[in-house]
């Protein structure tokens, strides 16, 4: 593949690298001048990806919320919020959920090859579901995603999604989010998970900012040449 978008990672964690407990309840990592942070990111970029997992679980809407920013998308000939992406291997995706049903924006679904047909059919009109191959090849659909015009894909989550991109190489910046406190369950995910990265002791990630939002630190590394700062 000669083209992809440019894929920012963004995650929030715990001081020891969880990114949720254990305890079936949502876990607030972030705060709300972050969480304004990410939203003008989003409004920024073509398309938000998300893992199935984490449509089943959280429900997301992955809307731009800011007024403003929604206004400044329409008056530049965008839709006011960026496509929604997700990645499914055997397409178990509830056609009522948030995912599909708010907000006007294009919906692409990577699907199985195994899983194309029924996902189609479970899902009819609300989305575009794409077959990226037995199992999901992630630059598969990244190039039909350039193919598509989106030149910058911003990724959510969840944990395996994260480690996919990063394990293949197909990421060219990382926000990383870290809450003052810890979690100390090894029941609940933790950001990055078991794999071999490209990045390691002997091949540093390279720091492009660190910066103060409240009580969370962010730290943005470039994780290619692509990434400026």
């Amino acid at each position: 593949m000669t083209e992809r978008p440019y894929v920012l990672l963004s995650c929030a964690a715990s001081i020891d690298g969880y990114i949720d407990d254990a305890t079936g309840q949502r876990l607030v990592l972030s705060n709300e001048a972050d969480l304004d942070r990410i939203d003008e990111v989003r409004a920024g970029c073509d398309a938000i990806l998300v893992g199935a997992g984490t449509v089943r679980r959280d429900d997301p809407r992955l809307l731009v919320r800011s007024d403003a920013r929604r206004a400044d998308r329409v008056a530049r000939g965008l839709p006011a919020s960026p496509a929604r992406v997700t990645l499914t291997g055997c397409g178990d995706l509830d056609p009522e959920a948030r995912f599909f049903t708010v907000g006007d924006t294009d919906r692409f679904i990577y699907c199985a090859t195994s899983a194309v047909e029924k996902t189609r059919e479970r899902l009819g009109d609300r989305a575009t579901v794409v077959d990226a191959g037995e199992p999901v090849d992630l630059t598969r659909a990244l190039g039909d995603l350039a193919a598509r015009g989106v030149r910058r894909l911003m990724v959510e989550g969840g944990a395996s999604v994260h480690a996919q991109f990063l394990t293949a190489g197909l990421a060219d910046e990382l926000h990383l989010v870290v809450a003052p406190f810890f979690v100390g369950d090894s029941r609940a995910p933790r950001f990055g998970g078991d794999g071999c990265f490209p990045w390691h002791a002997g091949r540093r990630a390279r720091v492009a900012e660190v910066r103060q939002i409240g009580d969370v630190a962010l730290v943005r590394y470039a994780l290619s040449d692509r990434c400026a700062g």
